[in-house]
């Protein structure tokens, strides 16, 4: 499996706390108490709703167009015709759209927003349609069953902890650095267990990261959750970061109890 399966975690620009944000408040310079925090509450929790529905809605393209892909033979066809260049632009477009919705997203209309999105997922699906080429059926299904259930057990808890895991992402930022470095040294040195180790370790940081992301997207609406546009732009941002972790995570997870397709 490629190694650009492990697609890194792209950036936060807007943290909840850098932009007027104070726990309690619902939204910068808002109500602290009374009826106005309650309906600030409700819609925070609507809006979380809205980014989670945007992540599944993203899971659900990407989904198809991998099966589509690799049912169809369009995944054979252009490995065939282009080898590695025509799969290096597919990589770098992916990492072109994801960071530019990362720095832009608040400034963009919040459909234009929303296609790119989409048009991400699509490609994440082109080139995770690679999997039907190296794992059985079973194996991707078993895997993805084991994602959702992860990915819900630590959502939850990021949503409803009360401590603060909003601290842990330095922590965090600095383990996804060393795992990108550690995965470009290992595409040049070949060393036995080593793959298999840093898939666990990979594991365990997105599981981090879904944690952070769960309770980053619920502290964000709180801030945000009375501006109609502004939700609908924190929406994609936050089902982007979501969208990436369960796709890492579902990669690790194939790797570990995958069974390839020749056995």
């Amino acid at each position: 499996m490629p190694d650009s399966f492990n697609s890194p975690q792209y950036g936060r620009p807007y943290n909840p706390q850098q932009n007027g944000y104070q726990q309690g408040s619902g939204f910068p310079g808002g109500y602290v108490n009374g009826q106005g925090r309650t309906v600030s509450e409700k819609a925070a929790r609507t809006s979380v709703s809205k980014a989670y529905g945007e992540m599944a809605i993203g899971l659900l393209i990407t989904a198809v167009t991998a099966w589509l892909a690799a049912a169809s033979g369009a995944v054979y066809r252009f490995i065939e015709t282009t080898g590695g260049i025509g799969w290096l632009i597919v990589c770098i477009a992916q990492i072109a759209i994801a960071g530019f919705l990362s720095v832009r997203v608040m400034r963009l209309k919040p459909s234009t927003a929303r296609v790119l999105f989409y048009a991400y997922a699509v490609l994440m699906g082109f080139t995770l349609s690679t999997v039907f080429l190296e794992f059985s059926f079973g194996s991707i299904a078993l895997a993805l069953l084991l994602t959702a259930g992860f990915f819900l057990c630590l959502t939850m808890i990021g949503l409803t902890t009360k401590k603060d895991m909003l601290k842990a992402g330095p922590i965090l930022m600095v383990g996804l650095i060393v795992l990108i470095v550690a995965e470009l040294i290992l595409s040049f040195v070949h060393a036995s267990g080593a793959t298999m180790l840093l898939t666990g370790i990979s594991l365990i940081l997105f599981a981090g990261m879904t944690v952070y992301d769960a309770q980053w997207t619920r502290r964000l609406f709180d801030a945000y959750a009375t501006s109609d546009e502004m939700v609908k732009r924190v929406s994609i941002l936050a089902a982007l970061n979501l969208y990436l972790d369960f796709i890492n995570m579902f990669i690790d997870i194939l790797q570990i109890v995958g069974v390839s397709r020749d056995n």
